[in-house]
Order: C-alpha cells, then sequence, then structure tokens
C-alpha cells in the first residue's frame, strides 16, 4: 500500500550510488542525479532537452548499466541532452505528477511509456493515495518536490535503515516464500488479469496532452508488450491494446507501437529479453526501442 506521508516522493534518493537488479548476468549499478533519478546529473543543466522520459522500471532502464538504457541510447542516437524520469513502480498517476513536478519549459519531446503487464494494476493502487489523487482532480495542485529533495532523501534513508533492522525477519520470510514457490511450480500456471482501463486514464492522458501543450512540447505514447505475449499459455489472451489504442489515438497523441514495430518484426521475439526469461528486456531489447522512437518523433 503507498504511503500516506505528507509528502509523496516520485524519485529516489539523490547523487547516491544505487545497485538496481541483475537479469543480465551482472547487477546494474548507476548515480543517481540531483533529484534522485537515472540520469547523469549534468543533463538538468542543459537549455534544451530533446526527449523527457516518464515510466515505470522499463523506461527507467532496470537490469541494464548506461549507455544501454532507452534514455542512454536516445542520448546518443539524438546528439542531444535527454532527462529521463521513469522510476521504477511507477503507474500513469504517477508519472503525470512527476510530469507536473518536473516538466519545464526547455522539453522538445515527452515519451509517456506505457507497459502492458501492470500498468493498469498499478494505477489501481495509485487511486488509492489521496497525495496522488489531487493531481487529477486539482490541475493547480503541487507538492513542490524539486525543493523537498532533502526531505526525499531523509525519507529513502530510513526506509532502507528499516529494511536492514529487518533483514533478519526478512531471510525467515524468504525461507518460506521458496517452500510455497516450490509448491506453486508444481501447479498449473494461471493467467494474471490486468484490468481494464479505468475511466480515470482517458483523463489524464487528456491532462498531460494539455500540459504538454502549455510547455510547447510534443507528448508521444510509447507503448511496450509484456514477455508473456510469447508464451504460449497466453495465446488469445486480451492485453488491452486495441482498448488503450484507440484512447491515444481519439485523445490525439502519437502513438508509438513498439509491439508490431519491434518485437512482431523479429524473428525470435524472446532474444530481447536476458536469456529469453521472463524479465525485463536486454541491451538489445533497448536498443530496438530508442531506435523505433527516434524514427518515429523526428521532424
Amino acid at each position: 500500500m503507498f504511503s500516506q506521508n505528507t509528502i509523496f516522493p516520485v524519485s529516489g534518493i539523490s547523487n547516491s550510488k544505487t545497485i538496481y537488479c541483475n537479469e543480465n548476468g551482472y547487477y546494474s549499478i548507476f548515480k543517481s542525479d540531483r533529484y534522485g533519478f537515472n540520469n547523469p546529473d549534468d543533463q538538468w543543466d542543459k537549455k534544451k532537452i530533446e526527449y523527457l522520459l516518464v515510466g515505470d522500471s522499463y523506461a527507467m532502464g532496470a537490469c541494464v548499466n548506461r549507455p544501454n538504457d532507452i534514455g542512454s541510447f536516445l542520448r546518443s542516437f539524438s546528439g542531444n541532452p535527454v532527462l529521463n524520469l521513469a522510476y521504477a513502480g511507477d503507474g500513469p498517476l504517477i508519472e503525470y505528477a512527476t510530469l507536473r513536478e518536473y516538466l519545464n519549459d526547455n522539453v522538445k519531446n515527452v515519451l509517456w511509456i506505457y507497459y502492458e503487464g501492470n500498468d493498469f494494476s498499478d494505477f489501481n493502487l495509485e487511486l488509492s493515495n489521496k497525495i496522488l489523487k489531487n493531481y487529477l482532480n486539482d490541475p493547480t495542485f503541487t507538492q513542490n518536490l524539486k525543493s523537498k529533495q532533502n526531505q526525499i532523501d531523509t525519507m529513502g534513508n530510513n526506509l532502507i535503515a528499516n529494511e536492514l533492522r529487518n533483514n533478519f525477519k526478512n531471510k525467515i520470510i524468504s525461507l518460506i516464500k521458496i517452500k510455497k514457490t516450490r509448491l506453486l511450480l508444481t501447479q498449473p500456471k494461471t493467467i494474471p488479469k490486468e484490468p481494464k482501463p479505468q475511466p480515470e486514464f482517458r483523463n489524464i492522458l487528456q491532462q498531460a496532452k494539455d500540459l504538454a501543450n502549455k510547455k510547447k512540447s510534443n507528448l508521444y505514447f510509447i507503448y511496450l508488450p509484456t514477455y508473456n505475449r510469447y508464451e504460449t499459455n497466453y495465446n488469445g489472451y486480451d492485453f488491452n491494446y486495441s482498448s488503450v489504442k484507440k484512447i491515444v489515438e481519439e485523445l490525439d497523441i502519437t502513438f508509438i507501437d513498439i509491439l508490431n514495430e519491434v518485437f512482431e518484426k523479429e524473428n525470435d521475439p524472446l532474444s530481447l529479453f536476458p536469456f529469453k526469461t521472463n524479465s525485463h528486456y536486454n541491451e538489445k531489447g533497448y536498443m530496438k526501442i530508442a531506435e523505433t522512437i527516434i524514427k518515429y518523433s523526428t521532424d
């Protein structure tokens, strides 16, 4: 459940060495910028930003190092500054809140990166948070997060300290989970039920578009597919692709279709995942996504 603290951070601890995840045979490590995002810090000082990204762990660059995440590839391919404001676990409401807090007038293109695997599940949780709902209901609401990074850092460090204190307890819980996992492996696999698009989703995209227009930025909606599409168990499963695309196009937002422009054109789509396993994308996957974004967002 989301915290109901006096502020709701949308980023991590600033200027910090961050050890992330291991799916490609190594732990990804990055130093966060002044606001706790995955960027070289000097990007904030650039006069013009070519791309600004919001999204979840896939957009953030989970389990790869720079320069092999989407933001870094865009920086390299375009030759221009790029700000990646995506963060693991973000859903549509946090992504919109991030734009409200951090989008400046110097951004040419805003990339709303949508992941079909869990964005609407995350959204349902976000809608239960009183602070986050203020962004949806009040166009003037702000937490002024840029000026509260010290408070965000303190919250993050306290959370880490609590995790360390509970480490022994967590090890015991992990042993229990391992036993449960062994039981689950012997049972038939169930198909996760991602919720249908909530009515608030259209509203948020409309507000995001209005905000981008106000800042004189172009808004692009980037559709990312899940590994589950390429498992035989999921043949014929509805991943909300058609309904999401319809909403985006009705709002006259450019839809960049990574599903059909990248994955469906691969002889082996699973080659874009680490060791062809159910995980985030690998370096090749992130690179091809960035190439497609460049192709469809260049004037």
